[in-house]
């Protein structure tokens, strides 16, 4: 008796259907720098990245912005695994004058060939609104102590990975570059392609010369914008202060058709109503000839440039088929929502 051949489920959706889904917009820790999921910030050693990973921690923490950035508040797991505690407080002293309860360290852990997935578990359980963890470094929790192949980089950041996405938090892995150099950041880092293959953003801080204060972060990622952030240490207050960042204006993001839009919305201020209207109401005032499907794909496109200058929308369905919602409110300046905070 021949066996019955079992029929696979087949789950493909074509990209017609794809084009028209709305998916949540991608959430962020620090607005428009780390998002959620698992990302990685290598570093020479001794250059500073633990400083910067506690007035990073710090911040989310108290939900104070972070070079001008919006941070998502909530608790901030730092496990410090190259360091005691004595030396963090030390660090605590130099940089605030107080730290929130939300901010918690641990020095020791197991790895990923142990139990520290199910330790990260706990810990969210424990804490619901976990916005961040850092784990520094990689090197400490490796499954594999041996001589790292792509295979095993790959496999214990997978293991990461799921967490970060089931649980919608940042992981953050503070790692080592090599000694030779390379023109391309992403290379710089320790280890093999496997890591930088399964993160989803990278982030090197480095310098030309260890003696300089002044380094520069190059950040590049499947979810952000790349970017160059050029930044000074403060030995003072031992925190890195931002000096200039090549993805500070938001207009450069955006293509023409998109600034006409923000202009139109400017002038209309609200409009609810029908895809088509909308396109035609629109191209009527810009001079642009735009279908509604394509506009409808470039809101989406742009949608977080596009609310970070005051334009957002959203969709329902009802009986009569689709309604769009379009808004403008002039936005809040990065230096009015930080002398906001300060205020408050």
């Amino acid at each position: 008796m021949e066996e019955k051949e079992t029929e696979l489920v087949l789950s493909a959706i074509s990209g017609a259907t794809l084009m028209d889904l709305e998916f949540a917009p991608q959430e962020f820790v620090v607005r428009g720098l780390l998002p959620n999921g698992l990302s990685i910030l290598g570093g020479a050693p001794k250059i500073g990245k633990s400083w910067l990973m506690l007035e990073l921690a710090l911040r989310i923490a108290k939900g104070e912005p972070m070079w001008g950035m919006e941070t998502k508040q909530g608790t901030v797991l730092y496990y410090c695994l190259e360091d005691t505690l004595q030396r963090i407080q030390q660090r605590l002293y130099c940089i605030t004058e107080n730290a929130p309860d939300n901010l918690l360290f641990e020095t020791v852990t197991g790895t990923l060939a142990t139990n520290l997935e199910e330790e990260i578990l706990q810990y969210i359980r424990k804490y619901p609104d976990m916005s961040l963890i850092i784990i520094d470094t990689f090197q400490m929790v490796r499954g594999n102590k041996g001589e790292p192949t792509y295979g095993s980089d790959y496999d214990d950041l997978q293991k990461l990975k799921r967490i970060s996405d089931s649980q919608k938090v940042a992981i953050l892995l503070v790692h080592h570059l090599r000694k030779m150099g390379d023109r391309d950041p992403v290379n710089k880092l320790s280890g093999t392609t496997g890591i930088s293959g399964a993160v989803d953003c990278v982030y090197i801080l480095d310098k030309s010369a260890r003696l300089e204060d002044v380094a520069t972060l190059t950040c590049t990622g499947r979810d952000i914008q790349q970017r160059e952030l050029e930044l000074r240490f403060d030995e003072t207050n031992c925190v890195w202060n931002k000096i200039s960042d090549d993805a500070e204006d938001e207009t450069k993001k955006l293509p023409p058709e998109m600034m006409a839009f923000i202009d139109f919305m400017k002038h209309t201020s609200y409009y609810e109503g029908g895809n088509t209207l909308l396109a035609e109401n629109f191209n009527a005032a810009s001079g642009f000839s735009m279908s509604a499907k394509v506009l409808k794909q470039k809101l989406n496109r742009w949608r977080h440039p596009l609310s970070d200058l005051g334009v957002t929308f959203s969709s329902r369905e009802v009986h009569a088929g689709k309604i769009v919602t379009v808004q403008y409110t002039p936005p809040v300046s990065h230096a009015s929502q930080v002398s906001q905070n300060s205020a408050s």
